[in-house]
């Protein structure tokens, strides 16, 4: 098996196995797939935080208005008056103004938020360092535990306008948001391996990787018209902490040896080369007085 270290933008994602067999066509879909299912993950938890302290989502003719606008144009959140968690609610109004603030009571508050916990870690970039891979079947699992979540605390389904039930079914629209921009064509991705585009033209893994099956390689996954990425520095940072750590500490005893750079010691009886023959010719410990 190939293990493919994953990055995009010189930033670590995950560890995916492949083999030398595999056309480069299939690896970009498994890995972009991966990919974006991770980000759809981040994106649930964000809302099902907010849902979790704030309720559900007003619907799209309320966003964006104030209470009085509310009142005056005869709006109702009819939705909210439905979907309310399981043994009910306290009110903690939305500073921002996005959901109706009904609240779950502490212990659903632990249900959504433990299965947040459990799916961020599922899908974690600390992955990498333990030396596990992702599969889109652990990217599945970690939603389905989100949604269950979610059904426990809302049997009756969250509203259709609710982002979070939108992203479960798979109609999300992200347009105009910055969560866009980070999604990643499928058919249009580029993999990049030792600074060279990785076509989809038929070619294999091994095409570009060589014949060894059991190794290790970094790929970089970007956007099509993004450019070649930059290339892998020559140590970690790690690495190269220590290297600044050893110039640092033989600085130091550089300047502790100019520091002793100093001849007082001549003046030491043992420093006296001609203290043997004063020893034979009994000069020592000879003291002069002068007498007038």
């Amino acid at each position: 098996m190939v293990l493919i270290h994953v990055k995009n933008r010189d930033q670590s994602q995950f560890l995916f196995e492949s083999t030398l067999s595999s056309p480069v066509d299939d690896l970009a879909k498994s890995i972009t797939a991966i990919y974006n299912g991770r980000l759809k993950i981040h994106r649930i938890c964000m809302e099902i935080e907010e849902l979790a302290k704030h309720g559900t989502l007003y619907p799209p003719e309320i966003l964006g208005l104030t209470e009085d606008q509310v009142d005056e144009l005869k709006l109702n959140d009819d939705w909210g008056e439905k979907c309310i968690p399981s043994g009910g609610f306290v009110y903690n109004k939305d500073p921002v103004g996005r959901r109706n603030g009904k609240q779950p009571k502490k212990e659903m508050q632990e249900v959504l938020n433990k299965a947040v916990t459990d799916a961020k870690d599922m899908v974690s970039k600390k992955l990498v360092e333990q030396g596990k891979c992702l599969t889109m079947r652990v990217v599945q699992e970690a939603l389905n535990l989100l949604k269950g979540a979610v059904l426990i605390v809302y049997p009756m389904k969250l509203p259709p306008h609710d982002v979070i039930r939108m992203e479960f079914e798979n109609i999300e629209d992200l347009t105009g948001t910055q969560a866009s921009l980070e999604v990643i064509d499928p058919s249009t991705a580029q993999i990049w391996f030792c600074g060279k585009e990785m076509y989809r033209d038929g070619r294999t893994v091994g095409d570009y990787v060589g014949k060894i099956e059991n190794c290790k390689v970094i790929m970089k996954l970007s956007k099509r018209g993004e450019g070649p990425p930059g290339r892998e520095p020559i140590m970690s940072e790690e690495q190269r902490k220590q290297l600044m750590l050893h110039a640092y500490r033989r600085q130091e005893e550089l300047k502790k040896l100019a520091e002793d750079d100093d001849d007082s010691y001549l003046d030491s009886r043992w420093a006296d080369n001609s203290n043997l023959k004063k020893s034979f010719h009994g000069l020592e410990n000879i003291s002069w007085k002068h007498v007038k």
